[in-house]
């Protein structure tokens, strides 16, 4: 698929109303995404596995208002992708509510596109709240963890 049609393709999918859009041709696959972040990001490759993602439109409608935003330090998710709390099925978490963390240990791992991706505490402190539950997606600056 050439760069051409895979721009066209993200245009279409940035001023339209669905969220999602597969293509596959050949031995390749395409994935666009419409997330809330204003810059696109965007991935192709040959193999079965591939994604990209566009930008929502600039006007995109308000989000309800949210409830009060908990006190601390929020770790962010630096990535779209599947967030896991353990190393792996059987483990326990990398963190519990109450647990002391240092900058730079591990809190969890965010899977994305068959890659697994430990996160780390950008703060050091205690962990005040955990915000996603284990197994759920998580958009790219979404709130994971709440650090005191």
């Amino acid at each position: 698929m050439d760069l051409r049609k895979l721009k066209t393709l993200i245009d279409l999918v940035a001023e339209s109303g669905i969220a999602e859009l597969e293509i596959t041709e050949g031995e390749g696959k395409v994935r666009i995404v419409k997330f809330s972040q204003q810059q696109p990001v965007m991935a192709y490759a040959p193999e079965p596995v591939a994604a990209a993602a566009a930008s929502a439109p600039a006007a995109a409608p308000a989000a309800p208002a949210a409830p009060a935003a908990p006190q601390g330090h929020a770790v962010k998710a630096p990535m779209v992708g599947t967030f896991y709390r353990a190393p792996n099925p059987g483990a326990s978490p990398f963190v519990e509510v109450g647990q002391s963390v240092k900058e730079g240990e591990p809190v969890c791992i965010i899977e994305a596109m068959k890659l697994l991706n430990e996160i780390e505490a950008d703060k050091t402190g205690v962990i005040k709240e955990i915000l996603v539950e284990n197994g759920e997606p998580v958009e790219y600056g979404q709130p994971l963890f709440v650090i005191g």
